[in-house]
């Protein structure tokens, strides 16, 4: 365990120690994946949800003094902008890197946002509150494009509806076949991805190519995207196996 993750578990044992305390809800910054697997790891006393605004997050923050994502919800710190070009019509092509770079270039640390989603060449992104009006006022361009920041209270419809589940043949249920089949990697390629420490389940880290998932199972493997593996459909007549996924794209 290194000194940064051993000082990340003693934060997370005040801050679970203080919503018990208090009996209140604490919520932490926002979560990388990796922050994310240590936490469950942990297996504190008291009650915690992860939650990051919108079903598939991946980054989240954690709220400690309830189970309930309902609750976190209704009491999370942090709000949704929509940056959007002030003009459309001569607006440079802008990706994730472009809005998380001009956001940063502001001054403001990793940990304070969320995911970044993109419609429609703009972003949707979710900040900490304490964060929100100062993006709003300072965030001029991003690239080379003029932009205006307005609060909004859900994504659109569309960035929030689940993938179409689709079919899949594996050579069985081991994770590093599932990742092989859906991101169209070899075996070998799938297990060194793993080994890398870049493969998360339900936000934990996975370190063994033979983990049998279970169902609903959220899985991220850095560089390459996110699906959720919903089970076996059934044996093809080769022996292989018919399961039935999310891509994420």
């Amino acid at each position: 365990m290194t000194d940064n993750d051993t000082a990340l578990r003693h934060r997370f044992e005040e801050l679970s120690d203080r919503a018990e305390t208090r009996h209140c809800l604490i919520f932490s910054d926002f979560l990388n994946l990796h922050e994310q697997s240590v936490l469950q790891k942990m297996r504190l006393p008291h009650r915690f949800v992860l939650f990051g605004g919108f079903t598939a997050a991946e980054r989240k923050t954690a709220c400690f003094g309830t189970t309930d994502e309902t609750e976190a919800y209704d009491n999370a710190p942090f709000i949704l902008l929509k940056i959007a070009p002030v003009q459309q019509k001569f607006a440079d092509p802008l990706t994730h890197r472009d809005f998380l770079g001009s956001i940063l270039a502001l001054g403001l640390r990793r940990e304070m946002l969320g995911d970044i989603i993109l419609a429609e060449n703009c972003g949707y992104v979710f900040c900490m509150e304490n964060v929100a009006e100062y993006i709003a006022d300072n965030l001029e361009r991003v690239r080379h494009t003029t932009v205006h920041s307005t609060q909004v209270q859900a994504l659109p419809q569309t960035l929030t509806e689940e993938p179409e589940p689709q079919s899949v043949v594996v050579a069985g249920e081991r994770l590093d076949a599932l990742l092989a089949a859906v991101f169209r990697l070899s075996r070998r390629e799938a297990q060194n991805l793993i080994a890398a420490e870049r493969v998360f389940a339900d936000s934990c880290i996975c370190t063994r190519p033979d983990l049998i998932l279970k169902g609903n199972c959220l899985v991220s493997a850095r560089g390459f995207g996110r699906f959720r593996y919903l089970g076996i459909d059934r044996a093809t007549k080769k022996g292989r196996l018919r399961v039935t996924v999310q891509i994420f794209k």
